[in-house]
């Protein structure tokens, strides 16, 4: 899948047109970077905004391996690091645009619904479903927040892996879950096919960096995007859509 979305933005790239910008964001921002993107298009008439959804990690990956990016949003600031520390983004580039908050979320039908962390160790949740810590920021926040209720490790039979939060999301709202970690905003998605049970305590805030590439073919289009992002009118969408202020 990854060698695909890789080949998949290299045959974008020769057809690429002066102001044709390639934005790879976190799944999570799904629905609120399809907004950002026509309202900004629609500002600056002759732009246009390619936008390519996948875990962070993932994301980190094409970029690695060439994938032709131009602006790089992630859900978590660990991953904007690891960019910088591969030349990827520039140091100092990368700005926080957005917050958010995790959540626990169970099926509507849940005849249950855990207060706190340690009500997962009940009989009532025998599949408890996360993104993949090793790539997926959500995932490794939930990860986290587990470790230091001590129960990481007596909960990893129960444990159901997803390629990214939006996954995460989809096995709770099927039924096929019992529980799941995603995003505030995610649960916002789908309010009508999962309920929030609590929100999860983290040691740290979960906010959401942006950057330019290094290596952007269009880099003067990528900073008037990112710019845009973290204008009046960016936080805005951003808002509606349930992100906080960074």
């Amino acid at each position: 899948m990854l060698r695909k979305s890789v080949w998949v933005l290299a045959l974008l790239c020769p057809l690429a047109q002066a102001g044709e910008l390639t934005v790879s964001a976190a799944s999570s921002l799904s629905e609120a970077f399809k907004e950002v993107a026509t309202a900004y298009e629609a500002r600056t008439p002759g732009d246009k905004v390619l936008l390519n959804f996948a875990a962070s990690g993932a994301l980190l990956q094409q970029m690695a391996k060439g994938a032709p990016v131009d602006v790089f949003a992630s859900a978590d600031e660990q991953t904007m690091q690891l960019a910088i520390s591969q030349g990827l983004v520039k140091a100092g580039e990368a700005k926080d645009f957005a917050s958010n908050l995790l959540v626990l979320v169970v099926p509507p039908a849940a005849k249950v619904m855990p207060k706190q962390l340690t009500d997962l160790n009940g009989a009532t949740i025998q599949k408890l479903a996360l993104g993949n810590p090793d790539s997926v920021p959500a995932g490794r926040y939930a990860q986290q927040a587990l470790q230091q209720a001590n129960l990481w490790s007596i909960l990893q039979p129960r444990l159901i892996p997803a390629q990214n939060v939006r996954q995460a999301l989809d096995y709770v709202a099927r039924g096929e879950v019992d529980a799941g970690f995603v995003y505030q905003t995610d649960a916002l998605q789908f309010k009508d096919k999962v309920k929030v049970a609590f929100t999860v305590p983290l040691a740290k805030p979960v906010r959401y960096p942006l950057a330019a590439l290094a290596a952007s073919s269009h880099p003067a289009e990528a900073q008037r995007f990112v710019r845009f992002v973290l204008s009046a009118d960016g936080q805005a969408i951003l808002r509606r859509h349930g992100f906080q202020q960074p």
